[in-house]
């Protein structure tokens, strides 16, 4: 049986508009295990991304518990949850979001340095190991404006596995690459998990979907679907999307 890394109960979300509420989350239950690829997907503007910064706490639920090491999360201090991201969270976006006057290295070293567990020096060992699994350690002296999106996408997956999360959240990662380097970061992203990163993603694309051990189908605010699949296999490739997408069809996608 595997382990629960996260636990979300009677999530709720809503947001105020017009003089009243929407609700975009509903009651909704998710276990994450650990070392699962965790693929959320959903028809635009079904609560996806709402969902994945609601289980991370960077947007507190309106109601219901989000439980991490057996405590709720959602009742955190922001301290005490700036904290806890720095630690064991981890987070890749569609925008990078990296800091465009530092360069690659010291991108990914900055939010080592924020964990006072490690010293300067093993931030700095632990920089260039990623970097060179990220294939971008020859450009580690560059800013983000001299290098490709790929390559700041991968600089950004560093960053955010820097600290070794026992969680990593993505969203999604691949929305702003081309069709190489959507291939290049989810080959990243598989290899991590292959590693036993745990991985939370939310995506619209069926390449990233095709990734994903676990899928979960949102709809109407709460998980409406789910579907287990062996480990990707690149050989495998075209059997697994004709698999998604038969279940996908049938979740109305």
């Amino acid at each position: 049986m595997k382990n629960t890394v996260l636990s979300a109960k009677g999530l709720c979300k809503s947001f105020a508009h017009g003089g009243g509420q929407v609700h975009i989350l509903s009651h909704l239950d998710l276990d994450v295990y650990e070392g699962d690829f965790t693929v959320i997907m959903g028809a635009s503007g079904s609560g996806k991304s709402t969902l994945l910064y609601a289980l991370s706490c960077m947007d507190r639920p309106t109601a219901g518990t989000v439980t991490y090491n057996g405590e709720n999360i959602a009742k955190f201090s922001e301290k005490k949850l700036a904290e806890l991201r720095h630690r064991d969270f981890g987070f890749v976006f569609q925008q990078m979001h990296l800091v465009s006057n530092l360069t690659l290295f010291e991108n990914v070293a900055v939010s080592g340095y924020l964990n006072k567990d490690k010293s300067a020096a093993e931030v700095r060992s632990r920089t260039d190991e990623l970097l060179e699994q990220m294939s971008i350690s020859h450009i580690k002296t560059h800013l983000p404006s001299q290098v490709s999106g790929g390559e700041q996408q991968r600089c950004a997956i560093a960053r955010a596995v820097v600290n070794s999360p026992k969680l990593l959240f993505a969203d999604e990662p691949t929305g702003a690459l081309n069709r190489r380097n959507t291939t290049d970061v989810l080959d990243l992203l598989t290899g991590l998990n292959r590693s036993g990163q745990s991985i939370l993603m939310v995506t619209h694309d069926m390449r990233a979907a095709l990734r994903a051990s676990r899928l979960l189908y949102i709809g109407d605010g709460s998980i409406i679907g789910e579907l287990s699949l062996p480990p990707y296999d690149a050989a495998e490739e075209k059997s697994r999307e004709a698999q998604v997408s038969a279940w996908l069809s049938s979740m109305s996608w």
